[in-house]
């Protein structure tokens, strides 16, 4: 399996339009691979670097994962996505479930860091976390809050991952 270097500043365009119908957050802590369905991310430059910054609700199992090993993938679809695979990965806990092996998702080794990518969803970005940030909801606008945030569901914590890698994986 081959993978093509990209500038992923290049790919900013399809990697937002691809949020609006879910990439995937991957994270890897010891032997165990999680990944999850993101519908919010932002990908640009910020200390001269390239970051991806992707939003994760505190209690989630990937949030647990990230702040063991501070390291991701971002897993871009570019033909589509199955809603069986957005249904397992953006709807179960990988505390409970194995996603990978659920949804039939095929892991590759990465490049730099210690998170793989998936084969399935092949423009990867491979990213450390620099910063984290919680989000502090009682600061929107109540317009937002009341849309986004119930009082049984948690802020979301900010991670600023640089850019180490970026490819397309190619059969």
């Amino acid at each position: 399996m081959a993978k093509r270097n990209i500038d992923p500043l290049a790919c900013a365009g399809e990697i937002t339009h691809a949020l609006k119908k879910g990439v995937f957050l991957t994270t890897k802590n010891g032997e165990k691979v999680n990944t999850m369905a993101i519908g919010w991310g932002h990908i640009g430059r910020i200390w001269e670097l390239p970051v991806f910054i992707a939003y994760v609700r505190e209690c989630r199992y990937t949030r647990e994962l990230l702040d063991t090993n501070p390291e991701f993938t971002v897993n871009v679809p570019v033909n589509g996505v199955d809603r069986r695979t957005l249904a397992i990965c953006g709807g179960k806990s990988g505390r409970d479930t194995d996603k990978i092996a659920e949804a039939g998702l095929t892991l590759v080794e990465p490049e730099v860091i210690s998170v793989p990518a998936i084969k399935e969803f092949p423009l990867t970005l491979e990213c450390r976390v620099l910063y984290r940030e919680p989000e502090d909801a009682s600061r929107l606008p109540e317009d937002i809050r009341k849309k986004f945030y119930s009082i049984e569901t948690e802020s979301h914590i900010a991670y600023y991952g640089r850019i180490m890698a970026a490819y397309r994986i190619e059969e």
